[in-house]
């Protein structure tokens, strides 16, 4: 596919997304979004809902980005977007003016709670945009609140490990699955330790007519309590653990991107993490063992889905 690279060095060498920002150290957003703004081809517009990506990178009178930029609340990110997108259709086809790509960058909680409602309905009516969602999987930038991202045992303020609850009892959302069960043409996993994979389905979403969804870990020392200086090291773990199959669906064909086929212990992704550390003690024993079948069984789903099982 054109456009499509081998290397990190093949990347365009322009910036569209100013350095400066207030993202925390370790944060997985900005290699997002600076890969995002070079894989698909002007002209683009971005929209932004409110979260961790759009406080941090626009606080008055400074700027991060280097695009044409809109703000949207939590919860309408993907109404917006197709409103755009709807606006240039006409303005193409009364005055020939090039369509620009709209980009949709949102975190889980705008993502799969309060903006679902609103990437469904743009889902269903097909426009053609892209919606990236980066998943630090809780409601980080208001106070670490758990999500339906949240995966099962993690602690949050809001499902505190203690002795009441270890943790988060319900099992992470499939967006992905939710998304391709709308009829889209393209879907795909993203993982900030895997740039050049991401790179490409970023090209490649880019390169579709309609509706596509990509869906990122993005590590968030912050809320995992974790060294900002193994975030990559901690997103690599998520793959080779499975936790986070790489993994793609492009017209009614899924693909694991990574196959790993000797997954190394749940416990090294773990231990790396605080939101995690009381899944290793003896009495919370059975939520680890119910995490690992979550893992397992999503992954046998996978392997099904992609013919390799």
């Amino acid at each position: 596919m054109s456009g499509q690279v081998k290397a990190l060095r093949e990347f365009p060498r322009e910036e569209l997304f100013a350095p400066g920002h207030r993202l925390c150290a370790g944060c997985g957003i900005p290699q997002l979004v600076r890969t995002a703004l070079k894989a698909v081809p002007d002209p683009k517009v971005v929209v932004t809902a409110t979260g961790c990506l759009e406080v941090a990178t626009t606080i008055y009178p400074y700027t991060s980005w280097r695009v044409p930029w809109v703000h949207s609340a939590f919860e309408n990110a993907a109404a917006t977007a197709s409103g755009i997108e709807a606006a240039f259709r006409a303005f193409e086809k009364k005055r020939g003016v090039k369509r620009p790509k709209v980009v949709v960058f949102a975190g889980d909680g705008g993502t799969f709670d309060i903006g679902f409602q609103a990437l469904s309905g743009a889902l269903e009516r097909g426009h053609d945009l892209i919606y990236i969602c980066y998943d630090n999987e809780a409601y980080m930038n208001t106070g670490i609140q758990r999500s339906g991202a949240t995966p099962r045992g993690a602690a949050t303020t809001t499902t505190p490990a203690g002795k009441v609850i270890p943790g988060k009892l319900e099992k992470k959302k499939d967006l992905i699955g939710v998304a391709i069960a709308h009829g889209i043409r393209y879907a795909a996993t993203l993982n900030p330790a895997y740039p050049v994979d991401m790179y490409n389905k970023i090209v490649k979403a880019a390169s579709i007519e309609g509706p596509t969804v990509l869906h990122y870990y993005t590590p968030c020392p912050t809320g995992w309590r974790s060294d900002p200086a193994r975030s990559i090291e901690i997103a690599r773990l998520a793959v080779q653990t499975r936790v986070w199959p790489l993994y793609e669906y492009e017209d009614g064909t899924y693909r694991i991107n990574v196959l790993v086929k000797n997954p190394k212990p749940l416990e090294e992704y773990l231990k790396l993490q605080g939101r995690f550390s009381h899944l290793l003690l003896p009495e919370n024993k059975w939520v680890l063992e119910q995490l690992k079948r979550d893992i397992e069984e999503n992954w046998n789903r996978l392997l099904k889905l992609a013919g390799l099982a």
